[in-house]
Order: C-alpha cells, then structure tokens, then sequence
C-alpha cells in the first residue's frame, strides 16, 4: 500500500469513529487495496437499487411523441402531419433566404462577441419585437407603456408571463379555449394559476363556438386571466372574425377580464403581418391592459434558436417600469437571461428594410402554400366524394386543421396507411404536398367509409 493510500485510510477511519460512539467497533466503509477502492453496502444506501428505483416511465409527450412513431415506421409511404413546423413542397425543412442573409453578416461582423445578455435581453430585438405586434405607431409604445422581454419562443414567454401573474396578479384563475394546444394547460397549472376553460369548438359546425364562448366569459369572475389566440387557433384553425373580436373585447372590459394574447403565427396564417395582429391592436387600442406572448418559431421558421417576446402593456409608464423589474426577478432564477443569436437575426431582420421586405415576401409564401393544400385536399375529398361536408378544411385558417376525424378512424389511418397525426384529428396542413394529398385523401376516405 502506497504512503498516499496509507494516509487516506488514517483519514476515513478517524472519521468514522467520529461519526460512530466510542463503545461500538466501526466497520470501515470503505475499503483500499493495491489497485481498487471498494465501497461497502454500509455506505447510506444498498448498492444495488438506485435512489431513482421508483421513478415511473413518463408517457411520450402527445404531440412529440407523433414523431417519435413516425421515426420508428420503415414505411416509405409514411408521412407525418403532427409536427408543427413548416415544410417545403418536397417535404423538407426550411430556412428562410433573408434568415441565412441575416446570420451571414452578423458572422462577418467581427466586432461582435459573445457576452452575457441583459436579463430582459437583447434590446434592439426587444423594441422591434412589441412594434411588430403593436403596430410602429402604437400609442402604448410611443407612451413607454409597455414592458417587453425576450424569451425562449412562445413556450418560455408563457411561463414567464404566468408566473409573473401568480406573484403579482390578485386573479389566479386563467380560461382557456377548449380546445387549446397541449401544452397550455400545463404551463399555466405549473406556474401556479388555476386553469379553468371557455367553450371555443363547435364539433357539430366545425367552426367557432361564439355563443357558448360569450356565456363562459361572461360567467367568468371579475378580473380572470383569459387566454386568446392572436390568429390561426391550435389546433383548430378556427378564428373570430373581426365583428366577433370586438364583441369579445366588449365584454372583456365590461368585466375586467386581462387577455393574455399567444401569439405563434403572427403573418403565417393570413399572410399578412398587419391583418394577423388585428386582434391583439383592438385589444391596445381602448387603452386597457393586456399580455402577449409572441414567438417567431413559425414566421421566421426560428424553432430551434428559441425565440421569442413577452409584453406587457400597462396604464402608465412607471408602472410598465415596475412591471419589468418584476419580470426579471422572474427570469433571473429561470435561467438568467436569453441566448443571443436568434434574437440577433430577428433584430437584423426586423431593423433592415431591404431584409424586412424580403422575410415579408417568403413570409406570404409560405402561408401561400399551406393555403394551397387546403385547396387541394378539399379538391380531392370532393373528387372522391367523401361522405360528409368537408369545406371546414378552407375555411379555417393558418398551420393546422380540425378534420373532425375521431380517435378510432385516425388510429385506422396510422395503421393502413402510414398517415401520422395527433388522437384529436388535427393535421398539420404545412406537412402537406401535392404529392402526398392524395394519399391523405384515400386514407381519410376509407376511415370514414369504413374500407379497409
């Protein structure tokens, strides 16, 4: 035994007849030979089972674990509508022209470093971000009534605005549209708030719910949290029309109510920047105050660099002050402050006019396309003459469509033709090609006739 190895067992035994009585024999825990150190089972745990045994295995995420399905099948007709990202007519991934623009003169740009965000930040992306939704000109804006923070995407502009409310809002109960997307729910029960919902989809007309909406708001208590979707509503595709919007912003500030606006898909779904945050500059316009949460995951097609915005628009302008002192108080043990590079491709696209007219026109495309295959999916349903009225597929709007289709007959769909899409029906229409329509239709086709 060598002198380091002699040493170190003077040192465990000394401790362990310190932490044992003087009267009782200690056994050593830990044992130095030639070669090894060996540890007895005495050692404050049995060896053999992990601390972790009885952790149980976690379902897969309902909308993630569509993917991970669709990965397994070896199928090469398979196509996955559950994802919600945008792609090509080829089916593949894209990054937008301007955005490779973009990133290629922030790498020319040497003098750039690497350095530590503010918590709120990157403030150039900041100030762009809630011009963007508010509009240039917003009064709220011009003002300094608005407290805005960069965040990771819609997700992490969420949390943070929810987790600002539980701290500091006197309502802890939040309504959301039923249906909503899944994440929803948890990220505002994990934050503190108390998760109620408003009635929203109308299975039997596959369009909006309004009057059943208006009764559950209105039943609502004074001063409730109300989540809304900007435009393009997951999953259903269905929106208010304007005339609608107003009636619920009508009877919002009647009783108080605080919007919290989810913004994912602001250009994306009209192709239009401008007519896709009507909703929200309705809501700033009357001078109240609202929340909204912005992402540029779809409309810059930015999913992973995680990007995104929280505002708040307040009264006054001290108290949007106060307000953003709060909200890094918030962030600050989250995760201490945002990453910078997606944020600074945002800035540089959102500050340049030649690439913001660009990213405008790829921006219209896109949503061009998926306009596009509704047409053609409904084209072919019809040319089947698939039982049902299926013009639900081109009235709603943006990435995703409510097909109406249940549980069993997707589950049909999976399993004779490779077809892979959330339990609920909806499908993502950017998944979508003029190649792979027609498959989708067989398939819905023989779901609903009951073909095998």
């Amino acid at each position: 035994m060598s002198r380091n190895q002699l040493s170190t067992q003077r040192r465990l035994s000394a401790l362990a007849r310190h932490l044992g009585s003087p009267e009782e024999e200690v056994e050593n825990p830990i044992r130095i030979t030639d070669r090894t150190v060996e540890v007895s089972p005495t050692m404050g745990f049995n060896g053999h089972d992990s601390v972790f045994a009885s952790i149980v295995q976690a379902p897969e995420d309902p909308i993630l674990g569509v993917t991970v399905a669709y990965n397994k099948d070896q199928s090469p007709v398979k196509v996955n509508l559950g994802v919600g990202a945008y792609r090509t007519e080829e089916g593949k991934p894209l990054v937008l022209n301007v955005v490779r623009r973009a990133e290629q003169s922030l790498v020319n740009d040497r003098s750039r470093v690497k350095e530590y965000l503010p918590i709120t930040g990157l403030a150039d992306f900041n100030r762009s971000s809630a011009k963007l939704i508010f509009g240039a000109n917003s009064p709220a804006i011009q003002e300094k009534r608005v407290a805005t923070v960069q965040c990771l995407s819609g997700t992490g502009s969420l949390r943070v605005g929810s987790e600002f409310l539980a701290k500091h809002y006197h309502q802890r109960t939040i309504y959301i549209p039923l249906p909503t997307w899944g994440n929803h729910p948890k990220i505002f029960g994990m934050a503190g708030l108390s998760v109620s919902t408003y009635r929203y989809y109308d299975p039997a007309t596959r369009g909006l719910d309004f009057q059943g909406l208006l009764e559950d708001l209105g039943a609502a208590p004074s001063g409730a949290i109300v989540l809304l979707h900007a435009c393009a509503h997951n999953p259903t595709g269905v929106d208010p029309t304007l005339d609608q919007w107003e009636k619920i912003r009508q009877l919002m500030r009647s009783k108080g109510l605080l919007p919290f606006f989810d913004s994912a898909y602001q250009g994306f779904a009209s192709g239009s920047l401008d007519a896709d945050a009507e909703s929200v500059r309705m809501f700033v316009a009357d001078g109240g105050e609202c929340l909204a949460a912005q992402s540029y995951a779809k409309n810059m097609g930015l999913y992973g660099e995680r990007v995104g915005a929280l505002s708040i628009v307040c009264k006054a302008a001290d108290v949007a002050s106060r307000v953003e002192s709060q909200l890094k108080l918030v962030i600050r043990p989250m995760y201490s402050n945002p990453p910078i590079h997606g944020a600074s491709i945002v800035a540089t696209i959102l500050n340049d006019r030649e690439l913001y007219n660009e990213w405008t026109i790829e921006l219209k495309a896109m949503a061009d396309r998926i306009i596009t295959m509704r047409y053609q999916l409904f084209d072919a349903l019809t040319a089947r003459g698939t039982p049902g009225d299926w013009s639900h597929i081109i009235k709603q709007i943006g990435m995703f469509t409510f097909t109406g289709l249940n549980k069993e007959q997707v589950a049909f769909m999976t399993r004779e033709y490779h077809i892979y899409m959330t339990s609920d029906g909806r499908i993502s229409m950017a998944g979508l090609s003029s190649r792979t329509v027609p498959h989708l239709a067989d398939a819905i086709h023989a779901a609903v006739t009951g073909a095998a």
